[in-house]
């Protein structure tokens, strides 16, 4: 039961209406308008910004603050003293594993690292310069027709389809990487840790032994853990709608990735690069950066800013040191898209302009600058970004279908003719 009411006056109706108030744990409290329908009404909120449509206990984030949990414990905690595959434990069943736990977790997860040799000959219908997200929308989606008993949701059938999920993306990832260049695939290595396995699958070959850097592995679980899941944005949410009608889970997976692959989402990254190549040299700098301080100008500096966080990106000082540490290991302080980045980066955390409008450089900057420094294309930037939301978007669906749920049925504001009728010429 609610002990908060909301009362609604509407022109034309005599009655008022009472709509219960909820409060979660933490965060604002939500009004239950589910009962407006009987009265004839919807509510209006393009783009769902102050609409609540589930309960989670998954994660938790205030904006105004600069504040993210996972399950209660704050990223920069998680960051500092956890690795991905914790946290993927921790995102799918709420607490954090005991050292048994963790133990078979990641045992399972090595498992299941190997996809159907069949797979390979999906890759063989793109063109090899198709973009690496085209063919993880249809590669992952493809997984459905390999696991049938995915359709069925059991707590045991969904356990099974988290451990395929996380533990193949890192094998489809690379795939993609490796078709686009003309390599042959590399298989996985379970004998190496999560981060390493994926360098090794994207940078190996038949040829020689791949040893993998500790920093660029260390940095690399990172980006994974950083972006292992954040509420409810664009591509989790259409998991979870797509996963309300029942459908297959890696066909709702391949949904998320493909809502992610947007640019004023997981594209995010990528265009920051594309930024960079925009600037071009140093000296251009201060040109663009009047350019973005122009509101007539539609330039606009990628990576900056956040549309939840009103203050630091928590996850960005976590991303800066590593990145810090990565150009220190890598001894690259040098390269030219690189110093425009730090450049940009200084401006930001010192310009008037920017500290007051909160413009402080975000986790796509800094993981930008990080995924070239490795080496990484920046086509394939996004495709890394689907690879770590896996976790969080499975975590999701399983939650979704946990208990009672309904299919998703948006309304409409309706702006068209009314009834006409069709008059025969």
């Amino acid at each position: 039961m609610a002990d908060k009411k909301a009362r609604l006056t509407v022109d034309g109706l005599e009655e008022v209406i009472e709509l219960p108030v909820y409060s979660g744990t933490t965060g604002p409290d939500v009004v239950d308008v589910r009962a407006l329908t009987s009265k004839g009404l919807f509510t209006y909120d393009p783009g769902f910004v102050s609409t609540a449509a589930c309960e989670s206990s998954i994660t938790y984030i205030d904006g105004a603050k600069g504040v993210l949990l996972h399950g209660g414990y704050p990223i920069e905690q998680l960051a500092e003293n956890s690795d991905y595959l914790e946290v993927c434990f921790l995102l799918l069943n709420g607490e954090l594993p005991t050292p048994e736990q963790k133990e078979v977790f990641v045992k399972t997860v090595k498992n299941h690292t190997m996809v159907h040799e069949q797979m390979t000959h999906f890759f063989n219908g793109f063109r090899r310069d198709a973009h690496p997200m085209a063919i993880m929308v249809a590669v992952v989606g493809a997984l459905s027709a390999f696991y049938h008993d995915s359709w069925i949701s059991t707590m045991r059938t969904t356990a099974k389809c988290a451990f395929r999920l996380i533990a193949k993306m890192p094998t489809i990832a690379a795939m993609c990487y490796k078709y686009s260049i003309g390599q042959p695939f590399q298989y996985p290595r379970n004998e190496l840790d999560y981060a390493d396995n994926f360098l090794q699958m994207m940078f190996g070959n038949p040829c020689e032994d791949y040893v993998t850097n500790p920093v660029l592995a260390k940095a690399m679980d990172r980006i994974f853990l950083l972006h292992a899941d954040h509420e409810q944005n664009a591509s989790t949410s259409t998991v979870r709608l797509a996963g309300s009608s029942g459908a297959n889970p890696f066909a709702c997976i391949a949904s998320g990735i493909a809502a992610l692959w947007g640019p004023a989402h997981g594209g995010a990254n990528e265009a920051v690069l594309t930024m960079l190549q925009e600037i071009g040299d140093e000296s251009n700098i201060d040109e663009f950066i009047k350019r973005a301080k122009d509101p007539e100008d539609s330039f606009r500096l990628m990576g900056f800013g956040h549309r939840v966080y009103r203050n630091f990106d928590p996850r960005a000082k976590v991303m800066k040191q590593t990145c810090d540490e990565v150009l220190a290991e890598l001894g690259i302080e040098n390269d030219p898209l690189l110093k425009i980045a730090k450049r940009l980066e200084q401006i930001a955390l010192e310009d008037d302009y920017f500290i007051q409008r909160k413009l402080y450089p975000n986790v796509d900057f800094y993981s930008g600058i990080i995924l070239k420094a490795i080496g990484i294309p920046t086509n394939m930037f996004t495709v890394i970004f689907a690879l770590s939301r896996t976790i969080g978007w499975i975590s999701h669906w399983s939650e979704f279908h946990s208990g009672p749920n309904k299919i998703g049925r948006p309304r409409q504001l309706y702006t068209g003719p009314t009834k006409r009728d069709y008059e025969k010429k």
